[in-house]
């Protein structure tokens, strides 16, 4: 799999709740960060962000890049089961076919149009 192609499949098992391949696709010395959790490790992730999920509706990455080195950006929108809907940005790192490092920067409300 391609670093980009990792990246997706994370995101993908969070939306699904398959913490088993979550599992498999993050590495043991990860690190999270967004404007809400400052360098989380691993465990705090799995316990605190991974079962968040079920407040969504629907999730979808609009686009996945490469980034410098080993980095990834995703840029997805979701929408809440509220009907309320944003986008954010994440950019992680892969290294030997894990991800061992994301940052959220959590962008604003999309507005219907």
């Amino acid at each position: 799999m391609t670093n980009v192609e990792i990246v997706r499949a994370c995101l993908e098992s969070y939306v699904a709740q398959d913490r088993a391949t979550a599992e498999r696709l993050i590495a043991q010395d990860y690190t999270f960060t967004s404007p809400q959790d400052d360098h989380i490790d691993r465990a705090a992730f799995f316990e605190r962000c991974f079962p968040t999920a079920d407040r969504l509706r629907t999730q979808r990455i609009l686009d996945a890049v490469p980034a410098a080195a080993d980095g990834v950006f995703v840029i997805y929108e979701y929408e809440l089961k509220t009907g309320e809907r944003y986008r954010n940005v994440e950019l992680s790192t892969v290294r030997d076919g894990r991800i061992t490092e994301t940052q959220v920067f959590f962008g604003g409300r999309v507005d219907e149009r």
